[in-house]
């Protein structure tokens, strides 16, 4: 009995080892992705405070420039190329630090929103390269290397905005099918001839005709006119988050007070009138 007791704390011991090691394994690996995270989000840092050294590199030579034209003009230069290489540089890795984020494990809300700050900083960034040129075209400057980094900048702005466009739109799309529904009303041959009422019950049949259906927003559509003195609600929706009501023809209106918990069960709304 006592060699038995002996073998199950072993075998307990052992279980719980593989489980600490286990634990271990996955905190090793998530600390690794924060460190790579972190150490791509500092090479970004460290890229825009070298951005602003050359910006204010500009700022000064841009003074210069009437007593000593040529040798303002090839500092202006040699900053502005470098500045558009380091933002290219920050565009790369501000995408390299998406997808390691979207990739790890880790879920946190504090990176993103800093990612959506740099990003945003690159867009502002972009913007002032812009307002430069401007600053030195209404002088009567041109530099074409300054040409060459708005012009490609220009690009990098409108690939974003793109982005942006992009998943806007997704999020839209996403946003209409939650918040879509569908309702039918009819006798109890209508909706037998639609295969939406078969053998006593609703929408068990496989090919029953949704068409027949019409599309609703449920953040909008509140009540649906019944044009009918009786009613039975076939599809299962929470009690309390309706009501039936009569108008002085004694005709029913199905009225929705609760729209989220109204369509939680089902997004289907079927309703037999007589």
């Amino acid at each position: 009995m006592l060699a038995s007791c002996d073998g199950k704390k072993a075998g307990e011991k052992e279980q719980l080892k593989a489980q600490n090691d286990s634990l271990l394994m996955q905190l090793n690996q998530r600390n690794n992705e924060l460190d790579e995270m972190m150490g791509t989000f500092n090479e970004i840092q460290e890229g825009f405070r070298q951005i602003n050294a050359a910006e204010n590199r500009v700022d000064l030579q841009k003074g210069k420039i009437a007593e000593n034209s040529a040798s303002a003009k090839e500092q202006i230069a040699a900053d502005i190329q470098f500045i558009s290489k380091t933002m290219e540089a920050n565009k790369a890795q501000i995408a390299k630090l998406k997808s390691q984020l979207k990739n790890s494990k880790t879920n946190s809300e504090q990176l993103k929103k800093a990612i959506e700050g740099l990003t945003a900083e690159l867009e502002t960034k972009t913007k002032q390269i812009e307002e430069l040129q401007a600053e030195l075209a209404s002088k009567n400057i041109r530099i074409q290397e300054l040409d060459q980094a708005v012009a490609g900048l220009s690009a990098n702005v409108q690939t974003l905005t793109e982005e942006t466009t992009a998943k806007s739109k997704t999020l839209s799309e996403q946003d209409k099918t939650i918040n879509t529904a569908w309702f039918v009303f009819g006798t109890k041959s209508e909706l037998k001839a639609q295969k939406i009422l078969k053998s006593g019950q609703v929408l068990k049949s496989a090919d029953f005709n949704k068409d027949y259906f019409t599309e609703i927003d449920i953040r909008t559509t509140k009540e649906i006119k019944l044009y009918s003195k009786k009613a039975e609600m076939l599809t299962n929706h929470p009690a309390g988050s309706f009501t039936l009501e009569k108008d002085d023809k004694g005709q029913l209106t199905l009225k929705i007070n609760n729209p989220k918990e109204f369509w939680s069960v089902s997004k289907y709304l079927v309703i037999q009138v007589k």
